[in-house]
């Protein structure tokens, strides 16, 4: 719809024909509305959802099975050479990894830190 001022508006018509037994017109009824608001809606949804596939896109995903040493924990890359565990998950996926020890590492550590002093003192 073109209104007095030039503008187009997005515009909805629905309309019915009345017709007597002889098949002629006898009345007609319609009525019109203003969809823009709704146009804005469906242009705002697309928009959206092209954004979302764009961000599915980009989501990096592990799947399948993963060669893992079972000793230093390194795994295979598609080329064949072994990577760090931590170096391997941040190329294929978007995980950070932040570093500490667990309890058994913990004592572990400090049970090998005993045993280098008692060598220290011994000396």
């Amino acid at each position: 719809l073109v209104l007095k001022d030039g503008r187009q508006v997005p515009y909805e018509f629905a309309g019915s024909i009345l017709k007597d037994s002889k098949d002629n017109i006898i009345a007609f009824s319609g009525i019109g509305r203003d969809i823009t608001k709704r146009k804005r809606a469906e242009a705002e949804l697309e928009n959206l959802i092209s954004e979302l596939k764009d961000a599915l896109a980009n989501v990096k995903t592990l799947s399948g099975l993963l060669p893992i040493c079972a000793s230093c924990k390194k795994i295979r890359n598609d080329k064949g050479y072994w990577d760090h565990l931590e170096t391997y998950i941040s190329e294929h996926s978007e995980a950070e990894f932040s570093h500490g020890l667990c309890p058994d590492c913990v004592k572990k550590a400090y049970e090998e830190l005993d045993k280098l002093k008692k060598r220290k003192n011994e000396k």
